[in-house]
């Protein structure tokens, strides 16, 4: 009987509604964060259900302003729906204060987002993680994880997605804090390879990098098939 309301807990101490969208971000495919020395780089999957989709159209790693990306697991319609708020929220706060907002500041937006959708009838969760990756003015990188709960936490390198823990494992092996950008690259792609279904080329996933420069982009295909070519070696 708790089991389809949002707003009750359970006995136990639980909203089994929020259980429920982790279970969704599960299914999804598997996304890598990893915090470098002079950077942040954030992997994803990008499996296409038919070979007559055309695959350019979709994007799993996303920019929300010039210095801030971000990747997710889970429903694709519902990371568009907070996209879009994220972008919308990134632009209101350089309207007021005339330069760009401190990736700290947007996580806590979303997060406040998607903690709404946890409390109120009539609405349910997001079905959706996401990693959120920047570089601020002073230079600092981070990267963060947001869960469908509102939760948020700050990581070093972040696995979300349906080979989450073996991604994690292997991360904990081969993640130091002296890493640089051009590592981080190189060990994102080995982590999405454990588990990974099938040839991994540049069309079936995704990689975005932010430098110290603040410069967030993605990985165009060509440099993707580089950086596969180079781990291959």
């Amino acid at each position: 009987r708790y089991s389809f309301s949002l707003t009750t807990f359970s006995p136990s101490g639980k909203l089994v509604q929020i259980e429920y969208a982790l279970h969704a971000v599960a299914a999804g495919n598997t996304s890598i964060g990893i915090k470098a020395k002079d950077g942040v780089v954030i992997a994803s999957e990008k499996k296409i259900s038919s070979i007559l989709i055309d695959e350019s159209s979709l994007h799993k790693v996303a920019n929300v302003t010039t210095k801030i990306g971000c990747v997710y697991s889970g429903m694709g319609p519902d990371y568009r729906v907070l996209l879009t708020n994220a972008r919308k929220r990134a632009q209101q706060y350089y309207r007021i204060y005339q330069e760009q907002i401190p990736t700290r500041q947007l996580v806590q937006d979303m997060a406040g987002v998607m903690q709404e959708y946890t409390q109120r009838g009539g609405v349910r969760p997001f079905g959706v993680s996401l990693l959120i990756a920047g570089v601020d003015d002073d230079g600092s990188s981070h990267l963060y994880q947001v869960d469908p709960s509102g939760s948020y936490f700050a990581w070093k390198a972040a696995a979300i997605g349906k080979n989450m823990v073996n991604a994690k494992t292997f991360l904990e092996k081969r993640y130091n804090d002296d890493l640089e950008l051009e590592d981080a690259i190189h060990t994102a792609i080995l982590t999405l390879k454990e588990g990974f279904e099938g040839q991994m080329t540049e069309t079936n996933i995704e990689i975005g990098i932010v430098d110290k420069q603040g410069a967030f982009r993605r990985l165009e295909p060509r440099e993707v098939k580089d950086y596969l070519a180079a781990t291959a070696q």
